[in-house]
């Protein structure tokens, strides 16, 4: 444990200072044709959003998928893309071509809020994997990819992945959240915060006029699972600033969320269960949780238990420390990197 410690304090020193620039990257759109959803509903047009980094060549992709809210854009920051795609690092975008989408009802894709309100055909998981599996093949003509990552909700995608397209990847790495059903806390959460808007009589079926208030409660909710309870607390200390930091973060994310959008968002998890299949998936995968995530508390046991299922598995939960960001740890590259470095060595052709 002191050794970890002392690596992750000497790494995170001169996590801002020796960050690599991110290199530039390039937005495009793809467009999928009469796309049919697992509900059976279908729309003509679903455009999916992305950026991408470096050049495609034989078997040098890398997709990475962010979490529920998200987009692409949200991970290209120094933390994440700047300790990773740089000139050297282990995802230098001079070798690797480099794709983050935004997935189906997120960032600039088709989503909700573009005109359809609640009358968006309502996606699943399933959904989301089928339209990045299509942006890579038919967008991109990837016939196989070198990873496949994902934080959050893209941790999950990353696992539907190793099971749905077991030979496209060489390795997986999910990175915070649980190869099983939302279950428990987890789906609770997000129950509260969808039926917050939704009970929200000026919700109005989805054709509200303006925002209705229970959004409010829906983001105060992502406040509180987002990070751990010693930060917020920091955030926080006494009962004056606690109003005013959940008040100010809630006005300055109002004017960037929607409510049709955040209900969709939070209940597309409906279909997600790779429980059932794990012994399907082939790839080397390498899952990282940290051990003061609130949406995936390590006190369940689960990670632990069903990684032994899958055959090429291994898992480890990072220690708690003043450099771990709860559930938010996802996008702290200098916690984990040194697992995707293990991954990419181990699963070297």
């Amino acid at each position: 444990m002191r050794r970890w410690m002392l690596l992750v304090a000497a790494v995170a020193a001169c996590q801002w200072v020796c960050a690599a620039e991110t290199p530039a990257a390039r937005e495009g759109d793809f467009v999928l044709r009469n796309f049919k959803f697992q509900s059976g509903e279908t729309l003509p047009e679903v455009r999916i959003h992305y950026h991408a980094f470096g050049k495609p060549g034989k078997d040098n992709t890398v997709l990475v998928m962010h979490g529920t809210g998200g987009s692409g854009a949200s991970l290209i920051r120094p933390e994440f893309s700047g300790e990773l795609f740089g000139p050297g690092q282990l995802l230098d975008a001079s070798r690797y071509f480099i794709v983050l989408p935004d997935d189906i009802g997120h960032g600039k894709s088709s989503k909700p809020s573009d005109g359809l309100h609640a009358k968006f055909p309502h996606y699943g998981y399933n959904d989301m994997v089928e339209a990045e599996y299509r942006l890579l093949t038919e967008g991109f003509g990837v016939k196989h990819a070198r990873l496949i990552m994902g934080t959050s909700m893209g941790c999950m995608h990353t696992w539907l992945w190793g099971e749905q397209h077991a030979e496209f990847m060489d390795a997986l790495m999910p990175l915070a959240c649980l190869p099983e059903q939302i279950s428990g806390r987890n789906r609770v959460w997000r129950k509260v915060a969808a039926d917050a808007i939704r009970n929200d009589p000026t919700w109005n079926g989805g054709e509200y006029k303006t925002q209705p208030a229970g959004l409010r409660t829906a983001i105060g909710m992502l406040w509180l699972v987002g990070s751990n309870p010693p930060l917020r607390q920091k955030e926080a200390p006494t009962f004056a600033r606690a109003n005013a930091v959940i008040d100010d973060y809630i006005a300055t994310s109002l004017p960037h969320d929607d409510a049709n959008d955040l209900i969709y968002q939070l209940e597309s998890s409906y279909d997600y269960n790779p429980g059932p299949n794990l012994e399907k998936i082939r790839a080397p995968l390498f899952a990282v949780n940290s051990a003061d995530d609130l949406v995936n508390p390590p006190e369940l046991g689960i990670l632990e238990k069903e990684i032994k299922r899958v055959p090429h598995g291994k898992a480890v939960v990072i220690p708690y420390s003043e450099h771990t960001r709860g559930h938010g740890s996802h996008t702290i590259a200098v916690l984990w990197k040194q697992y995707l470095q293990e991954l990419l060595r181990s699963s070297d052709h």
